[in-house]
């Protein structure tokens, strides 16, 4: 039998019940001596009750108990006090207050809780059943007593005290709900059956009372009745919320999923159900793609009732326009996003969404307005600040793009990302190397300003990528790229492999980084290494990048795999790779190789 539910039920009771207080033992200030443990015991209080200080409160009340250690009432607010952080000193602490007073039914029922807290329940069992002799006018005795049989695997003790606490108070709902539950837990239908008629058949109106019978006749497999009976439940109150959930439930393990959302339809129009319980409710059927494809219109239904009843709640709009994305309407969520960034106050997310969807979109004209909206109203937001790098970066103003990533480290939350922001500074200083050196400056003189431009990129590149791992050791990004730069050049290539290796080490199935990795072997001259490391790599990647391509092709020349190589270097041609670069490599391929020249 499961037990979840029944230490749920009361770790919930107690977790109110003996909350607040226990905030510490500090040094115990000094009391006059002329104190009495009374005394100390009202001071106690007072600082519990008048001033919320738990803590002199609790010195008051130990002070009581060490001038007299037979002082229940002092023991007892301490117990109270540390059951929530130290529920078995908790327990000793009510253990001693009811002994030295068996007879006050507060510390009895303290001592039960403080038990129940500890999560001993054997021995609450034992408190519980002393409770329910010697306060047998208090029904939680008795449906705390009934809770713990269950939670010790004695189920028909738990029906037997919950009917004994039927005979004595009458019906209580709370109680008949329990019973049956555990009547059907122990497979006694037919009892739970005729104990459900005969309330349904005294308070026919209660719409709860046909919805239990109802649940009854499914678990016994009586569809038919069990629909009959929902029937009479709607007749009563068509928006009874349980009524409607056990319903739903009773659809959904029938598998009959419109009819459960038609149910859930109906459901979300309720008030009466908490907005977090339908965003739940909501996630958790849309949790697996092929419902949500099976079953898109009615979930498009829930989602559209959502934003209609609730259009200003973030986690509304936020739900809604997932859901327009995944069904393929990027536009319409785009449009909902913007109506939102006007909202008061303003909500950085919002624009934040924006941003992403224009840049996806490739519009960079709309993720610059945006930008700097968000900027106005959000100056100290990093993430405003690299998109707009990002933005200048777009539009090969690098300069411009290294001054908006460097202004946001200082507002950067974490090492982290001050890392992959120093990351993004070296990239646009190596983007600024390519482009100069891709000039065709005519003349000696221009060519030499063009490679000191470019060793001077390279310097700035390399010194932005330090500062990157000083703050993250471990940055996969920045370890990978300096790794392939270094091995462009190529120089330092022990530390450029050293870097590849961290970098597939922290992301094994990358094939970009594999592919820096087995680049930069091969440029050591560990070409058969490098060809190992690179077929991982080829087969890794879904996309078939055609750098990719062309560096398999390269490793398969420099191996003499002549027919190969340019296999790898058509197909790179086919994906858009530079149509020179693929002519040039061609063109050295058909060239006679030095061995065989000799």
């Amino acid at each position: 039998m499961k037990r979840a539910a029944a230490t749920l039920l009361l770790c919930a009771l107690f977790a109110s019940a003996l909350a607040g207080g226990g905030k510490g033992r500090p040094s115990p200030p000094a009391f006059p001596d002329s104190l009495s443990s009374f005394d100390l015991y009202v001071a106690g209080i007072g600082h519990n009750a008048i001033r919320s200080d738990t803590a002199r409160a609790r010195a008051c009340f130990a002070e009581a108990v060490r001038r007299d250690s037979t002082y229940a009432p002092a023991y007892y607010e301490l117990a109270a006090g540390s059951a929530a952080q130290a529920p078995d000193e908790a327990v000793a602490l009510a253990r001693k207050a009811y002994r030295l007073d068996t007879a006050n039914l507060w510390y009895h029922r303290l001592y039960g809780q403080t038990l129940i807290a500890a999560r001993r329940y054997g021995e609450a069992l034992r408190v519980y059943r002393d409770l329910t002799a010697a306060d047998a006018h208090d029904p939680d005795n008795f449906r705390l007593l009934a809770a713990l049989y269950e939670e010790e695997g004695q189920p028909y003790a738990a029906i037997a005290t919950l009917d004994t606490a039927e005979l004595r108070f009458g019906r209580i709902p709370q109680l008949t709900a329990a019973k049956r539950r555990l009547l059907l837990a122990t497979r006694q239908f037919g009892k739970a059956l005729r104990e459900a008629e005969r309330i349904a058949a005294d308070a026919p109106y209660d719409a709860r009372n046909h919805t239990a019978l109802a649940e009854i006749h499914a678990s016994m497999g009586k569809d038919s009745l069990a629909r009959a009976a929902y029937d009479r439940a709607f007749a009563a109150d068509s928006t009874d919320m349980t009524t409607l959930l056990s319903l739903a439930d009773f659809h959904d393990t029938r598998r009959d999923y419109r009819a459960q959302l038609a149910v859930v339809r109906r459901l979300f129009a309720l008030d009466e159900m908490p907005l977090d319980s339908k965003i739940g409710l909501f996630e958790r059927l849309t949790a697996d793609m092929q419902f949500y494809r099976d079953h898109y219109y009615q979930l498009h239904d829930l989602a559209s009732t959502l934003i209609v009843r609730y259009p200003a709640e973030k986690r509304v709009v936020e739900l809604y326009a997932r859901h327009l994305i995944a069904s393929g309407e990027l536009e319409q969520a785009l449009a909902l996003y913007k109506i939102r960034t006007n909202d008061t106050p303003p909500e950085a997310d919002y624009f934040k969404h924006v941003i992403d969807i224009e840049s996806y979109l490739q519009r960079p004209d709309s993720v610059q307005r945006y930008v700097d909206r968000a900027l106005e109203l959000f100056p100290s937001r990093s993430e405003f600040r690299i998109s707009k790098g990002h933005v200048e970066t777009y539009a090969k103003r690098y300069d411009a793009a290294i001054e908006a990533y460097a202004s946001s480290l200082d507002y950067a939350e974490n090492d982290s990302l001050r890392s992959a922001i120093w990351g993004l500074i070296g990239d646009i200083w190596h983007q600024k190397a390519l482009e100069t050196a891709a000039q065709n400056t005519p003349g000696s003189r221009g060519e030499k300003a063009r490679g000191r431009a470019v060793r001077t990129y390279m310097k700035e590149c390399y010194r932005a990528y330090d500062r990157s791992l000083r703050y993250d050791a471990e940055n996969a990004s920045v370890l990978n790229n300096y790794a392939y730069f270094l091995a462009l050049e190529p120089r330092d290539l022990d530390r450029a492999l050293a870097m590849a290796e961290r970098a597939t080490k922290r992301s094994e199935n990358n094939p970009t980084f594999l592919d820096t990795r087995a680049w930069v072997l091969h440029r050591m001259g560990r070409t058969e290494e490098a060809r190992t490391i690179m077929r991982q790599a080829i087969a890794l990647d879904r996309q078939q990048s055609p750098e990719l391509l062309v560096h398999y092709g390269d490793i398969l020349q420099a191996l003499g795999e002549r027919f190969m190589a340019e296999t790898y270097w058509r197909k790179a041609l086919e994906k858009g790779y530079d149509a020179q670069a693929i002519v040039r490599r061609l063109s050295e391929a058909q060239k006679p190789r030095p061995e065989a020249e000799k």
